[in-house]
């Protein structure tokens, strides 16, 4: 009897409403439990997955990106950080430079030029950062930019130009997919060094008609056009890794405005014939005959900062500015051109001729030997395009016609330009 009233107690109890609510909040606490549980090691497992692709991710990475991938721009910036500040002088005239420059090439090189060929030389590179020496083989065009950098105590960059070339590429380098290595030419380490330097940098386009100038220079040429220095950038890769150098700026470089282009040119069967599109950018020196030796009186070096020079060929411009009667001829002279044989001056070359002129002068020359130069290479040779064969005659009237505007005799360069046309019809 008892054992059946202990077991009907127990019915009792399991059947009671209280003990069923607390059975029931029992399973369902442990249901919660259960799916907690299981939400946490899922949690888990997926930050576990995620840890191991994330590494997997960086690894892959890191592999894409082994190091630098400029490693010679990369040693540039090292040394930077080493580099003692360069001394300039300053004390100095535009005259005064070029006659201790003939004088240093002289002395040091034993190379010998005309003090005209020096004023030219000078005067072109405060006109435009793209010099053209052409002449005859052997008359020391490649030597004429190589010793200016000697002289002003940076040497010359010589990059000699390739039968093959065709884009920038061939200049600048290129990205290799496989060595995840950029191929950096000896122009783009300059260009980098040059950038943020004071210096004047020379860059020597070893015989650039080699090749067609207009194909493998075609970038340089339009940014050079651009007013404002520190937009002259070229894209060098598509991306940007952290380990770049730090002055490639969204895998671009920047064109510094203390870089000049010097570029020898042979006029022979085994070249390229010069385009417009780049005389017309560039400053012209022609360098046909080699000078008589003479004695160097002293010579030494004379670094000069980029914006040094700058600012002697602006203050030629405000001192030796092209006076008024040599202004209406050169109008005259335009008409005289434009109405007859199609040739303007236009508004880029008139802009050389008014800075061209003044630094000239301020070399040690006069107005009219500077306006005979530069008219004679950046107009009257557009009439070597035409064909003359049957305006010979007219070509005679144009020889009186610059001797009557600028005096018989005077504009020797020009009408020396006009007969050789005249020759070659």
């Amino acid at each position: 009897m008892n054992l059946l009233a202990d077991l009907q107690s127990v019915w009792d109890l399991l059947t009671s409403p209280l003990f069923i609510v607390l059975y029931i909040a029992a399973v369902v606490l442990l249901m919660v439990a259960i799916v907690v549980s299981v939400m946490i090691n899922e949690y888990r497992f997926s930050s576990f997955v995620r840890k191991i692709d994330s590494r997997a991710e960086k690894e892959k990475e890191e592999k894409e990106q082994p190091g630098c991938r400029f490693e010679m721009l990369k040693k540039i910036d090292e040394e930077r950080m080493s580099a003692k500040p360069a001394s300039f002088s300053d004390n100095i005239t535009l005259e005064e430079f070029c006659d201790m420059f003939r004088n240093f090439a002289a002395g040091k090189l034993h190379l010998f030029y005309d003090i005209d060929i020096i004023r030219e030389f000078v005067a072109g590179l405060a006109v435009s950062r793209i010099i053209i020496l052409q002449g005859m083989s052997g008359t020391g065009k490649t030597s004429l930019a190589f010793a200016f950098g000697e002289f002003i105590g940076n040497p010359s960059t010589v990059i000699p130009v390739q039968p093959m070339w065709k884009e920038r590429s061939d200049l600048l380098g290129y990205y290799n997919e496989f060595t995840k290595r950029f191929n950096e030419t000896l122009l783009l380490q300059k260009m980098y060094e040059a950038d943020g330097r004071q210096d004047m940098f020379i860059t020597i386009l070893d015989e650039m008609n080699i090749a067609r100038v207009e194909y493998y220079f075609a970038e340089f040429l339009s940014l050079l056009e651009i007013p404002n220095s520190r937009s002259r950038n070229l894209d060098v890769v598509s991306d940007h890794w952290d380990t770049d150098p730090k002055n490639i700026k969204n895998g671009r470089v920047h064109l510094p405005d203390n870089m000049w282009f010097l570029g020898t040119a042979n006029n022979d069967d085994s070249t390229f014939a010069i385009s417009d599109k780049v005389y017309d950018r560039a400053m012209v020196i022609n360098i046909d005959t080699k000078s008589e030796p003479f004695a160097a009186p002293s010579f030494r070096t004379v670094p000069v900062s980029a914006r040094k020079f700058a600012e002697l060929a602006k203050r030629a411009e405000e001192e030796h500015a092209v006076s008024a009667d040599t202004l209406e001829k050169l109008k005259k002279t335009d008409n005289f051109l434009a109405e007859n044989y199609h040739i303007s001056f236009g508004n880029r070359i008139m802009k050389q001729i008014l800075q061209y002129v003044p630094v000239y002068v301020a070399c040690g020359g006069t107005e009219l030997d500077a306006l005979d130069d530069i008219l004679a290479k950046k107009v009257l040779r557009k009439l070597a395009t035409q064909n003359m064969t049957y305006r010979k005659a007219e070509l005679e009237t144009l020889c009186d016609t610059f001797n009557e505007y600028f005096g018989a005799d005077r504009m020797k360069s020009c009408i020396e330009t006009i007969k050789r046309v005249a020759r070659n019809g």
